[in-house]
């Protein structure tokens, strides 16, 4: 009997272990302007404001491709004029998922300014 409960107890910890490390997983905290800033630097990508983009944009809106990764139900709700939809979770699985697609997106021209948000 000892065994069986030593078993038991065993088992209801692995899995409230489980649970408790899948969901601080997937959970991911709000990045604040300073991470957005920091992981720009570490991947050698610039950022823009959105004064200096729309002032851009209106004077020679073919030199970019703005990508709007929320979901399709968020775009559909309103979104910036031109701008398509690449629906996109904020987690290292789903950047990784979709990378392939997003090479085909956002084709050969290395030139024009790409535009994510």
């Amino acid at each position: 009997m000892n065994r069986t409960l030593i078993m038991t107890l065993a088992a209801v910890a692995a899995a409230l272990g489980a649970l408790w490390f899948t969901n601080d997983a997937v959970t991911p905290r709000e990045a604040t302007w300073e991470d957005v800033l920091a992981e720009a630097k570490t991947g050698g990508y610039r950022t823009i404001t959105t004064t200096e983009l729309a002032a851009a944009y209106s004077k020679n809106p073919s030199e970019f491709l703005l990508v709007d990764t929320r979901q399709d139900w968020e775009y559909r709700t309103g979104h910036m004029r031109g701008a398509i939809n690449f629906p996109m979770e904020p987690t290292a699985w789903s950047r990784w998922r979709k990378a392939d697609a997003l090479k085909e997106l956002l084709g050969p021209d290395k030139d024009r300014r790409v535009v994510f948000y």
